[in-house]
């Protein structure tokens, strides 16, 4: 259990820093010395988990997806936009998000699926699900839609980066939906979608970090009380004193027993990765 446990942590440990690599310089220029370098883990426990660059590439590219869910109750268009902004917000915050794009942009196909594949098909059935429900003109291609609203996210993403670095990007997915919207949904729906999303995620994120600062402070406060003779024994005296209270397999292989992490053959990248 302990090695299942270990062999987890490092796959995920090489899927981010390779994440944070591949976003920094792109498939091509990324180094294999790099990626363990930021893991901190060894050339063989990197192959153990892995076969290639390609192979690390491909599960970011999978990994991506996962930052975004689509809400299934309520309204199907606006669980669309809100899933659009999410991602929108991932784009600024997440590197996993950013080297994903970053990969299916500079057309890493690697011999796998179309890499927008995923976003197309999750798109296409939130639409199907509208037109059920009566949001969607029942004349409208759901997949050649959702092409449409993929292709359009994927060029205003790029310009925005180009533009202000993604800081206008959630207002600028807004406008895009302001201008899709009006060709796919019938008008009394429209006035009830906001293309801004639901929710303000940056403002959300922010009364978290604000909510766990907050909390990590009292939980220093509580220790350091604990740790007060004084008040250690004002507690024991019947006193007031305070006391301190104390995923997924990538599609290239599971994470299993990683052993010495040192395979026959390990450290020869497939597929000429750089090293």
């Amino acid at each position: 259990m302990a090695k299942q446990a270990r062999a987890v942590q490092t796959w995920r440990s090489i899927v981010d820093a390779a994440a944070s690599v591949f976003d920094d310089y792109g498939y091509e220029r990324a180094a294999i010395s790099e990626i363990l370098r930021r893991a901190k883990v060894t050339k063989g426990a990197l192959y153990f988990h892995f076969a290639s660059k390609e192979a690390i590439a491909q599960a970011i590219m999978d990994e991506q997806t996962s930052t975004v869910e689509f809400e299934q109750e309520g309204s199907p268009l606006q669980s669309l936009v809100d899933g659009g902004q999410q991602f929108a917000f991932a784009l600024r915050h997440n590197s996993m998000a950013r080297a994903g794009t970053r990969l299916s942009i500079e057309g890493v196909f690697l011999g796998g699926p179309h890499p927008w594949g995923d976003w197309i098909d999750a798109t296409a059935r939130m639409l199907e699900l509208g037109q059920e429900r009566g949001e969607v003109f029942p004349q409208i291609d759901p997949m050649v839609s959702a092409k449409i609203i993929v292709a359009s996210f994927t060029g205003i993403q790029l310009v925005s980066e180009a533009d202000s670095g993604r800081a206008d990007l959630r207002e600028q997915v807004a406008e895009m939906w302001r201008h899709i919207l009006p060709s796919i949904a019938h008008p009394g729906v429209i006035a009830h979608i906001k293309p801004e999303g639901r929710v303000d995620l940056a403002a959300q994120a922010r009364e978290k970090a604000e909510r766990e600062e907050q909390e990590a402070r009292m939980a220093a406060e509580a220790k350091d009380a604990d740790s007060d003779p004084a008040a250690d024994t004002g507690a024991r005296s019947g006193g007031a004193g305070l006391r301190g209270g104390s995923d997924r397999a990538a599609r290239t292989g599971q994470p299993g027993d990683e052993g010495d992490e040192e395979p026959a053959g390990a450290g020869v990248a497939a597929g000429g990765g750089a090293a």
